[in-house]
């Protein structure tokens, strides 16, 4: 057995360095999957085309259209202005006194209403470097902000998130997107005002050292004018009607999972149950209406690259989902190999509680692969059912697995070797050196917030 949990454990170690050194997971996940298979004593064609490729193809199934479309509605409101226009609104309203609230907010607007977290990088960056110079904050404090603002609370633990990191925990759970709002939104509000603390700390630490901006820094922006920017009842508009119809179609008595009844679908399409697709279903219907919204509203601004906007987001939305299916390959075969039963148990074995069980195996996967989803997706493929039937032997709410495994996703994901990160440092012209001790410190504030709401929310209400 200790071969077959070995076997677990150098694939696992292999992934992990593939990650950290940007090499492609698409083509190294299925490798490192079938090293642990052969090592195991599994054959390994099957491994390959009946195990990892049915991982791959179940995943991009169930999630490709989200990926789809969350990325050409980020692109389209990247493309049209609008995302500039509602971080310069921001940015206006709370002014440079308040200059990192401001950018934190503007971030948090944009991810809240479905723009993906690449792209309120590109938008908030410029503005943000302009508001930071004039404040006299330094530059090195912004990316801290701005993935505060993006890659936090906003993108898994408020309820009605239309990220796809609040939406994997759907298919395992049979939750929807508000799933344990109350847990959600003080986790929220938690990990916003534990960030804003701590980040200003450091800026009145670098004022009483002396430091202002900075002088040198690379990729300095040109921040488009206001004549150029739509108006923001204009820019808001899609992303209130994304968070209002996936409301609508989630939680009223418009809910999609009536839309068809069971008796007249199982005729035609036997395999799909609504209840289970209706939280997928739901956002895809709200970004829908949002790009829509986006084109009636944008439509002169965006004539001219309007399909290299399209193709710029499928491609984005094909290499994104497509590392995370391969990610999930790999979790498919793992979980069928003879020692992952010795891991199962050391994992759940970590706790009595199931939610800091469930806490510690997506964190630590999210860590280790560098990705929200793909560490989300790794656990749940593999633990999802045994963390359900643990919840229900505790009395515990599939909605709290649902709301804890989610943000704890967003923990460790944003180690050194994360995307997102590697993104947001190259979009600023900072290095990990400059920057990162903060991104870092903002990532410990999320996993302290995840952990003490895993011991404590038993007793929170839903």
């Amino acid at each position: 057995m200790a071969i077959e949990v070995g076997a677990i454990a150098l694939a696992l170690g292999l992934l992990m360095t593939v990650a950290y050194r940007g090499l492609s997971v698409i083509v190294f996940a299925p490798l490192c999957a079938l090293l642990a298979a052969a090592l195991s004593g599994l054959p390994l064609l099957p491994s390959y085309t009946d195990l990892f490729m049915t991982g791959v193809a179940g995943f991009i199934r169930s999630f490709f259209p989200l990926f789809l479309l969350g990325a050409v509605f980020g692109k389209l409101m990247d493309a049209s202005g609008a995302a500039a226009a509602i971080a310069a609104a921001m940015v206006r309203a709370l002014g440079p006194r308040h200059a990192i609230p401001a950018v934190v907010l503007a971030g948090a607007v944009l991810t809240y209403g479905g723009v993906s977290l690449f792209v309120v990088a590109f938008a908030v960056y410029p503005l943000g470097a302009a508001l930071f110079r004039d404040a006299g904050i330094p530059k090195r404090l912004l990316p801290a902000a701005i993935a505060l603002g993006a890659f936090t609370f906003t993108m898994d633990a408020l309820p009605g998130t239309p990220q796809v990191q609040n939406i994997i925990p759907t298919r395992f759970f049979k939750t929807d997107a508000y799933a344990a709002p109350v847990v959600g939104l003080i986790g929220g509000a938690s990990v916003l005002l534990g960030g804003l603390f701590w980040l200003d700390r450091r800026r009145a630490w670098a004022v009483a050292a002396g430091e202002g901006y900075g002088d040198g820094h690379l990729h300095e922006p040109e921040a488009r004018t206001g004549d150029e920017l739509p108006s923001i009842v204009a820019a808001v508009l899609p992303l209130i009607l994304v968070l209002a119809v996936n409301f609508a179609l989630s939680r009223t008595a418009w809910s999609i999972d009536g839309w068809y009844p069971e008796s007249s679908l199982r005729e035609t399409f036997p395999a799909t149950n609504p209840r289970e697709a209706a939280p997928s279903w739901a956002v895809i219907v709200a970004l829908s209406v949002g790009i829509l919204a986006t084109l009636a509203l944008h439509a002169r601004r965006m004539r001219v690259g309007f399909s290299a906007s399209l193709s710029t987001a499928t491609a984005g939305a094909l290499l994104a989902i497509f590392n995370t299916a391969s990610e999930v390959g790999f979790g498919t075969v793992v979980k069928s190999l003879p020692g992952f039963g010795v891991v199962r148990g050391w994992v759940l074995d970590v706790s009595r509680n199931v939610l800091v069980s469930e806490a510690v195996a997506v964190n630590a996967l999210a860590g280790i692969t560098g990705s929200a989803s793909g560490g989300l997706s790794i656990a749940l493929e593999v633990m999802g059912g045994y963390y359900l039937e643990a919840a229900h032997a505790q009395g515990i709410s599939p909605e709290l697995l649902h709301r804890i495994a989610s943000m704890a996703s967003g923990g460790m994901d944003t180690l050194p070797h994360n995307g997102a990160v590697i993104t947001l440092l190259a979009i600023t012209g900072l290095t990990h050196r400059q920057s990162y001790p903060d991104i870092f410190a903002i990532t410990v504030i999320k996993t302290a917030v995840v952990f003490a709401l895993a011991l404590s929310a038993g007793s929170l209400p839903g």
